[in-house]
């Protein structure tokens, strides 16, 4: 099956709505994991506790992933909105429906990304 650009395969509004429940989510993951970070350091012991430290170190990671991944829906609807999502942003070939319906924030098509598992994952064009 070739592949065909994203907005003649579902249309937009249904792109839109598939992001922006994304960013919902992504958004309130943030919130809860950004409210837990800063909120170790009232774990029993007082701040700047052991226990407050090891919990801060925990959730700091899982923190600025799920801001990535926010930020990634958040270009994706930038992209929905000029007209260029669907599209790879090094080759601009169509990205595969398929990759689109399991990664609709992806930015490379399979063939740029270096393969079909690692297109499912965004990756900033400033860590390329």
């Amino acid at each position: 099956m070739s592949a065909i650009h994203a907005d003649q395969r579902m249309g937009h509004p249904y792109w839109r709505e598939l992001l922006e429940d994304r960013w919902r989510g992504r958004l309130e993951e943030v919130i809860e994991l950004s409210l837990a970070y800063h909120g170790a350091a009232t774990t029993p012991g007082g701040p700047g506790s052991v226990p407050g430290q090891q919990e801060a170190r925990r959730l700091l990671p899982r923190a600025v992933a799920a801001r990535r991944k926010l930020a990634d829906v958040e270009d994706a609807l930038g992209r929905l909105a000029t007209g260029s999502f669907g599209r790879c942003e090094q080759c601009e070939a169509a990205i595969e429906p398929g990759l689109l319906a399991v990664a609709p924030e992806a930015r490379y098509c399979a063939r740029c990304a270096g393969g079909a598992g690692a297109a499912a994952v965004p990756v900033r064009a400033e860590n390329r």
